[in-house]
């Protein structure tokens, strides 16, 4: 695909993305923070393997960054979902 499709497939994705999860009432939230976790864990890997199968150092700095974001995500996510869940717990 040429540059400009894919951008654009990006905006799109973003824009249908933000509009899903707007419309995601209270309760569902903690099950969705869990499957994002899940696919947040699935472009880690996806994004080591793109560095293991790297030719040049451009695509290796492109790697690094996005294991970088997809760990902070990932992480980041498991301790949203754990505050969530704190919030169900009981007290004393």
């Amino acid at each position: 695909m040429d540059p400009m499709t894919t951008l654009t497939l990006l905006v799109l994705a973003g824009f249908v993305g933000a509009e899903v999860v707007s419309k995601v009432t209270s309760r569902l939230h903690t099950p969705l923070m869990s499957g994002t976790n899940a696919i947040s864990g699935i472009i880690l890997v996806g994004a080591i393997a793109s560095i293991a199968n790297a030719t040049s150092p451009l695509l290796i700095v492109l790697g690094v960054f996005a294991v970088l974001f997809a760990t902070i995500n990932l992480v980041g996510g498991f301790v949203v979902t754990d505050r969530m869940l704190e919030m169900f717990s009981r007290k004393g």
